[in-house]
């Protein structure tokens, strides 16, 4: 039998693990699953409508690394914010909010360089409360090879 104290410890223990998550039943995704659980429900937006969705007001993020936008160029009219800080510059009860990202209604479209972690910024979006936070399919990539066949 454990001494009254790391019998008492253990118990707390246990207490932070559930509060935690830690222990939990829930199984580990795959990231293929995790991007579909990200996706699900969502609307996308495919490149043709990007220019569509800027002229209607969307806020549009451009996530790629600098060494990526040195690369391929960058994206007119999109705003530019590390992956790394998106969240903080995008949450409506942020003091690090972007001005740009004031209304939680506004259309927020990330993009990142081929639609792989945008579909996952966009999805923490929405759950930070901004439901209209979505991605471009294909991310840059798809933008410029629609840019090239035009």
């Amino acid at each position: 039998m454990k001494p009254p104290i790391l019998q008492q410890q253990s118990e707390e223990n246990v207490q932070q693990d559930q509060l935690d998550g830690a222990g939990s039943s829930r199984e580990a995704l795959t990231i293929d699953q995790l991007l579909a659980e990200s996706r699900g429900g969502r609307e996308r937006v495919p490149a043709s409508d990007l220019e569509r969705e800027i002229a209607s007001g969307a806020l549009v993020v451009d996530t790629r690394p600098a060494d990526q936008r040195d690369r391929d160029g960058e994206l007119p009219g999109a705003v530019v914010v590390d992956r790394n800080v998106l969240e903080w510059r995008l949450d409506p009860s942020s003091p690090h909010r972007l001005p740009a990202a004031g209304d939680p209604g506004r259309r927020i479209i990330v993009v990142c360089n081929e639609g792989y972690s945008s579909s996952l910024a966009a999805h923490t979006l929405q759950r930070l409360g901004l439901p209209r936070a979505t991605d471009l399919i294909g991310g840059f990539q798809a933008w410029t090879a629609l840019r090239r066949a035009d």
